[in-house]
């Protein structure tokens, strides 16, 4: 599936730092010390994007993370406050189970899967984790279910019908 573009300038982007890893690299001298992080952006408004930066020191890491977050955008597809309908999302040995809720039920996912889409402006919505409970692997596991939603209308359009002929 082809991702289109979506430039970052635009945007009013929020970032949540998701983990934050001290990786060590054991060479002839000793250890070197470095710092990974994971971070997630996103506009409230159907963008979101996941990005890791590394460096010596965590702020240059989680800067390096933002900048690489805001360069792998992606659009959400929502209907309302909800998604389209349920999907499996999977990265890994990460799956997230998300299944569109009713208006008022509010964000039920735990951890990284919450502020993947708190961040993408979903507000209904319940989401299980049903793999790995490895912080990466379930962000990137709900960014790729995300970024295969698909409205009626984005449906109809790809396959030159109806929305009528569609829902059948």
């Amino acid at each position: 599936m082809r991702r289109q573009f979506i430039d970052a300038k635009n945007l009013d982007l929020d970032e949540q730092v998701i983990d934050i890893r001290r990786v060590t690299k054991v060479v002839k001298g000793g250890r070197n010390m470095r710092f990974s992080a994971l971070v997630v952006v996103g506009d409230h408004n159907g963008h979101v994007g996941v990005g890791t930066g590394k460096a010596l020191e965590v702020p240059a890491a989680i800067q390096k993370a933002v900048q690489s977050a805001s360069g792998n955008l992606i659009k959400v597809s929502r209907v309302g406050t909800s998604i389209p309908h349920d999907i499996k999302g999977s990265f890994s040995a990460g799956k997230v189970l998300m299944m569109k809720s009713p208006e008022g039920t509010g964000v039920i996912a735990g951890g990284p899967v919450r502020s993947v889409l708190e961040l993408a402006g979903i507000k209904d919505i319940r989401a299980k984790s049903l793999g790995s409970n490895n912080p990466g692997n379930m962000v990137r596991a709900t960014i790729e279910g995300l970024n295969r939603l698909r409205t009626v209308e984005e449906v109809s359009s790809l396959r030159g019908k109806s929305k009528e002929e569609i829902l059948g």
